[in-house]
């Protein structure tokens, strides 16, 4: 069975003390686009509206990010991971990074 890890993007859990800081977690991934999704998103633009393939790799990517910085948290024996906040950012023409973060802690 999974421990089950506490994820807030406070930096405090209500009714809970921290009693150990273990450190930054993160998890990141770079993602690509396709060709294909973007003509279809070039014709999109013309008449406007959601682009439903972005939203779904976008969606895709924050998953993964965000399952590696539990596990990262998991591997060090959090009980909970606080002060989460997500980042991205264009690595080059055409990928971009997704990146998942946040302070591993103990709880009393």
């Amino acid at each position: 069975m999974a421990k089950e890890i506490i994820v807030s993007t406070t930096e405090t859990i209500p009714g809970r003390k921290i009693v150990e800081v273990l450190g930054v977690v993160k998890g990141n991934t770079v993602r690509t686009r396709n060709v294909g999704v973007d003509i279809g998103a070039g014709l999109k633009n013309l008449v406007g509206g959601e682009v439903k393939s972005y939203t779904s790799m976008m969606t895709q990517s924050r998953e993964e990010a965000y399952n590696r910085m539990i596990n990262q948290a998991i591997e060090l024996g959090a009980d909970a991971v606080v002060g989460v906040r997500f980042m991205t950012a264009m690595i080059m023409m055409g990928a971009s990074e997704m990146l998942s973060y946040g302070t591993a802690v103990k709880l009393a």
